[in-house]
């Protein structure tokens, strides 16, 4: 469950799969950022042309809200790998890019509104 998960665990279970399968000579980060937005790209693809509606439909329909798990793993994977093998820590990053974000995106300015920070300078 996602609120038992480390991080660290997830990235050990995705490299010790790739290390069984000598696999590591293959996942350099360029390699990997391909291979991440073709994983992005398979996701999307559910998702293409529907409205919420169909979307919602779609994640109601056990066979297709697997699917759906099983693409988001793919993108989950392969963003632990690039991040272990260009050694980046994502919980000191994602708390980094927050801290940056509500510089640029302030409660007071931009509630209920979507527009890019660039919008708002």
């Amino acid at each position: 469950m996602d609120k038992d998960a480390k991080i660290q665990e997830m990235k050990e279970i995705v490299a010790l799969f790739s290390r069984e399968r000598d696999w590591e000579q293959f996942h350099n980060p360029k390699d990997l950022g391909v291979a991440l937005g073709i994983e992005v790209s398979e996701l999307m693809e559910h998702f293409r042309y529907k409205t919420n509606e169909e979307i919602e439909a779609l994640l109601n329909n056990a066979l297709k809200k697997k699917e759906v798990s099983d693409e988001l793993a793919d993108v989950f994977w392969m963003v632990l790998r690039l991040s272990e093998v260009c050694k980046i820590d994502l919980s000191d990053a994602l708390k980094e890019k927050v801290k940056e974000a509500a510089g640029k995106y302030p409660v007071e300015k931009v509630k209920g509104n979507s527009q890019k920070y660039t919008h708002y300078k």
